[in-house]
């Protein structure tokens, strides 16, 4: 059987991907935090950019999932 779901969660994308970001940003060296807030915001922005293929208004998620398959698959967002 093979079927979608529209998940919808925009606290949780939305802290999810700033905490990534966030993390990733800890890993440099010679930042003050001033400079990460910058960085913050444009990474965030690019971030945002490329799961746009996904993620719609920064909430909106489909799977589909296959229980003949044993798959669960992330479909891009409706155009």
């Amino acid at each position: 059987m093979k079927f979608t779901v529209t998940l919808k969660d925009p606290d949780g994308f939305y802290d999810c991907v700033k905490d990534a970001v966030k993390e990733s940003l800890d890993e440099l060296e010679g930042l003050d935090e001033q400079e990460k807030e910058d960085l913050l915001e444009h990474r965030l922005e690019k971030t945002w950019d490329k799961l746009e293929k996904f993620v719609d208004c920064q909430e909106y998620l489909r799977v589909e999932f296959d229980t003949d398959k044993g798959t669960a698959t992330v479909l891009p967002r409706k155009s």
